[in-house]
């Protein structure tokens, strides 16, 4: 026993005395799991109230509060067994490492919310102090393992920067549009609108907002492109502006019409994902309606994939060929359940397993890749998952290609995920370019873009960019600082 817990006990603590509080280890003989099962229950449902909040980020810093947690009970669990126990002079607290993990790893992801969880964190650690049940040394070193495990997420999982993508220059004015007057929007009813759980249906939602605006839903078996095509005609004839509310594969459609007729696009989020939304910096319809009354908008790069028959197909996000469009569809049905890189893991499992590398000649050079990504503009962090843009007229693709040509590629591409090491991988090959030439000489046919997966209209293939080719509608820094 060290000399801190002798004075410990002096002092009047006692390893059997119970302790009050939701975190309870009960007494010092309680098993762990029971401890652990305790605790986790706590942070378990403060996540969840975070994720009720219905707001992005918020959903995000309790992902990683809960990812955080999980390490810190693994690192304590092992730290305290009856074997490591012996040999160790402190013996780290659990409900301190917990709280500690989910404290950071929310205060990591989402300050304002880590400001309102903090306190309450650091409370009930006080209050297992005042109780006598551990010693000062080892609710220290439960707290310092906490911190540490939430800043160990960040090395697969990188903190996103609550800035928008688009805030900076160039902006370019847009016809200003009191109350949507000239404003045409089409309302995709099937891209998995959930604004919140009381609010309206969407098409409601925004006649609200803007009283003035045509808003227009499909019909079922209406063609939706036909129908944006008709709207940018009506908007382009009143000198108004085109605005979509969708899901990616909703706004991609929009950008192609809005980029074609010269019009200006409103992009109200109401998908699953809403990519593209989140790095334009329009979170809510509130924030569109009000950047579309107010005229103020920016430009963008728009990604295009051509084929020598003249055909083309635009994405706003990311194309990619090889096991990457099966990736998109398994790690999207896992994302929202179990978060983004879990559900990146999950399904590089499921497809590696299944899938083979295509052959394709890259600027002329024959190679074997797992996959091709090429995102609209750079993308960070540099790796395998790829999260968000700082800058969306860039100019450039940014290419990430998957060797499937070397030894042991397969199982080496999966090690690397898992400890957080691809971007220093020999598997991984990255450029950012302003166009690819890309020939498909074996293998799966299909690509992906902007999260939909489709068969390549031609063997042989041209990325590039029609660069400011769309303006659409953002508030301004300034009227999102003051909001």
């Amino acid at each position: 026993m060290t000399a801190e817990h002798t004075a410990w006990l002096r002092r009047g603590g006692h390893p059997g005395r119970r302790v009050a509080g939701a975190l309870g280890e009960g007494r010092a003989g309680a098993p762990g799991w029971r401890r652990t099962v305790t605790g986790g229950l706590v942070w378990g449902v403060a996540a969840a109230l975070l994720g009720a909040t219905g707001q992005r980020t918020a959903r995000r810093a309790a992902l990683r509060g809960i990812g955080a947690v999980a390490i810190a009970s693994a690192v304590t669990r092992t730290l305290t067994s009856p074997t490591a126990s012996r040999a160790q002079p402190v013996r780290p607290a659990g409900y301190a490492a917990s709280a500690a993990a989910f404290a950071a790893g929310v205060l990591l992801e989402a300050p304002r919310y880590g400001l309102a969880v903090a306190p309450a964190a650091a409370a009930l650690t006080a209050a297992r102090i005042r109780s006598g049940v551990r010693p000062p040394g080892d609710v220290a070193v439960g707290t310092a393992i906490g911190i540490g495990a939430a800043a160990l997420t960040a090395r697969w999982w990188p903190v996103k920067p609550e800035t928008a993508a688009a805030a900076a220059p160039p902006r370019r004015p847009a016809p200003a549009l009191p109350d949507g007057d000239g404003l045409h929007v089409v309302v995709n009813p099937s891209s998995g609108v959930s604004w919140s759980a009381d609010a309206d249906d969407p098409a409601a939602r925004l006649r609200a907002l803007l009283p003035k605006a045509e808003v227009e839903v499909p019909d079922e078996g209406q063609d939706l492109p036909e129908l944006l095509e008709r709207a940018a005609r009506q908007a382009k004839k009143e000198g108004g502006a085109l605005g979509a509310c969708g899901g990616d594969g909703t706004i991609n459609a929009a950008t192609d019409m809005a980029a074609r007729y010269g019009v200006p696009l409103a992009v109200f989020p109401g998908g699953t994902f809403n990519h593209f939304a989140v790095d334009l910096g329009n979170q809510t319809p509130e924030d569109v309606a009000r950047a579309v009354r107010d005229g103020d908008a920016i430009v963008a790069d728009v990604g295009r994939a051509r084929s020598p028959d003249g055909s083309e197909q635009l994405f706003l996000n990311t194309f990619s060929l090889g096991v990457y469009s099966e990736l998109v569809r398994a790690r999207g049905q896992l994302e929202k359940r179990i978060g983004k890189w879990p559900a990146l893991v999950v399904g590089l499992v499921r497809v590696l397993a299944k899938g083979s590398p295509v052959s394709v000649r890259v600027n002329g050079r024959s190679r074997r890749l797992w996959l091709l990504f090429a995102g609209n503009g750079i993308y960070h962090p540099a790796g395998f998952a790829p999260t968000y843009r700082t800058q969306l007229d860039d100019g450039l693709l940014d290419v990430r290609a998957v060797d499937g040509g070397t030894p042991l590629a397969r199982t080496r591409l999966l090690l690397a995920v898992l400890t957080g090491t691809l971007h220093n991988s020999r598997v991984l090959t990255t450029a950012q370019v302003r166009s690819l030439r890309l020939d498909v000489l074996d293998g799966d046919p299909r690509f992906a873009y902007d999260g939909e997966v489709t068969a390549t209209p031609a063997p042989r293939l041209v990325l590039d960019k029609r660069t400011r080719a769309v303006t659409l509608y953002r508030p301004s820094e300034e009227d999102q600082w003051l909001r």
